[in-house]
């Protein structure tokens, strides 16, 4: 991830209410000197009758809610001006809302998204297709996904490495997820903090059949081995040993144990897009940990991350005579 110059923030919704996102990117920006874009995907169907389309058109009507959204969004971007803060603001009709997200954060060249994090448990993801996870796993720009509304305070930032690459991560995430957590730490006057999750022995190796002691000896083996690739990977940072956590777990639980003891406002972890039953089966960490986590999640994606977001917007999708109500209705997407 390049020196954030620019920050996109999702805006959900434009009810005037406190965002926690915004406020979060916000002190982003104040923290990286960067500039803010708030930006609102028009994602919804429009409804109008007929009579209506051919009495104003449907350019008009587009505008209107256009205009509506863009000044609602400058109410919000009003606010955050009187604290010397660059802001700009977006709107557009496009959809999936994820897509928008991605394509408007690619043409602004913005280096990070951020979000609203969706509430409650997600109940099969893969096939929802909700927003969040979708952003996680498709968009290849860094993306933050805010879960706790609370302001940052010289937060504990959680850095999640894998110098084993026994998950399938390029070397170089590593260094880019550390990178990124010491950059976030600076900005936010925190203080970083790691983990590392590895296997206590062979998960093909039944212990049943291991002779007494051996198991011991593998266990302590697994142990000096992974502590040895640990301590190689935080060479390029300064990171206190009571702020390590070298855990024998699953990277889930393991990130989410280090999250309890290190009380962390933000966990950074990488990001593989996986497709398929390999995704249904497998499963990615920054993902399936999503729930389980109370802090806020920063994915970054390694640099060859094969971005499949078309390029050109969808525009609007027009549908007559909605039921019960005429026009668009802003909400959550």
């Amino acid at each position: 991830m390049p020196t954030i110059r620019r920050i996109l923030v999702a805006v959900k919704e434009l009810n005037g209410k406190p965002l926690p996102a915004v406020l979060k990117a916000a002190q982003l920006a104040r923290g990286y000197g960067a500039a803010l874009e708030l930006f609102h995907a028009l994602d919804s169907p429009l409804y109008a009758d007929p009579a209506a389309i051919r009495e104003r058109g449907q350019n008009s009507l587009e505008q209107d809610l256009h205009q509506k959204a863009v000044r609602r969004l400058e109410a919000i971007a009003d606010r955050l001006r009187k604290h010397s803060i660059k802001v700009t603001v977006s709107a557009e009709w496009d959809f999936p809302c994820h897509e928008a997200i991605i394509r408007r954060a690619q043409a602004a060249k913005a280096d990070l998204i951020v979000a609203s994090c969706h509430a409650g448990r997600h109940r099969m993801p893969w096939l929802l297709r909700l927003t969040d996870w979708e952003l996680v796993r498709l968009s290849p720009l860094p993306v933050l996904l805010v879960k706790d509304p609370h302001p940052y305070r010289r937060p504990a930032v959680l850095a999640a490495v894998d110098p084993s690459l026994a998950y399938d991560k390029p070397l170089q995430l590593d260094e880019e997820i550390l990178r990124v957590g010491e950059t976030l730490t600076t900005a936010l006057r925190g203080s970083l903090h790691a983990v590392h999750a590895y296997a206590r022995f062979p998960v093909n190796v039944p212990p049943e059949i291991l002779r007494p002691g051996t198991l011991d000896a593998m266990q302590k083996e697994a142990e000096r081995f992974a502590a040895t690739r640990f301590a190689r990977a935080l060479r390029p940072v300064r990171i206190a040993r009571s702020r390590q956590y070298l855990i024998a777990s699953p990277p889930n639980e393991a990130i989410a144990e280090a999250s309890r003891k290190s009380h962390c406002a933000i966990a950074v972890m990488g990001g593989i897009s996986r497709s398929g039953f390999k995704r249904l089966l497998i499963g990615n960490t920054a993902e399936r940990i999503l729930d389980e986590l109370t802090c806020d999640i920063l994915v970054v994606k390694p640099a060859n991350f094969n971005n499949r977001i078309p390029r050109l917007s969808r525009g609007a999708r027009l549908r007559q005579n909605a039921p019960e109500t005429l026009g668009y209705a802003f909400g959550p997407y």
